[in-house]
């Protein structure tokens, strides 16, 4: 899925973006919403919708809870200590993950 910057996102969007499910989503939503870490706006239906800002900081949650194995009060502490730092960190390792999905297409190719 493409990530544009003025789009706002539903829970359904954010999750496959994730690849998370819609309950992990929401109750993480729910967690950092309580420390005013995202912001998910709601509309009439009661859906929730969320900013570019809102998914960049659910991704360094996921990042942090599901590939570093940090508890979710880890996560929320460590965003709220360096969430900068942080997001560097994941657009690192995203595009070493770019790199090393090259190189092995590459290998393939040439065996």
């Amino acid at each position: 899925m493409n990530v544009q910057a003025d789009r706002i996102y539903n829970i359904g969007e954010v999750a496959d973006i994730l690849g998370e499910t819609v309950p992990n989503v929401r109750y993480w939503s729910n967690e950092l919403e309580a420390e005013r870490l995202v912001s998910s706006i709601r509309n009439a239906k009661g859906n929730r919708k969320y900013t570019l800002r809102d998914l960049e900081t659910l991704r360094i949650v996921y990042h942090l809870v599901r590939e570093r194995k940090f508890t979710l009060e880890g996560a929320k502490q460590k965003i709220v200590d360096n969430r900068e730092g942080e997001m560097k960190n994941l657009e690192i390792i995203n595009k070493l993950n770019k790199i090393k999905k090259l190189l092995l297409s590459v290998r393939n190719t040439v065996e």
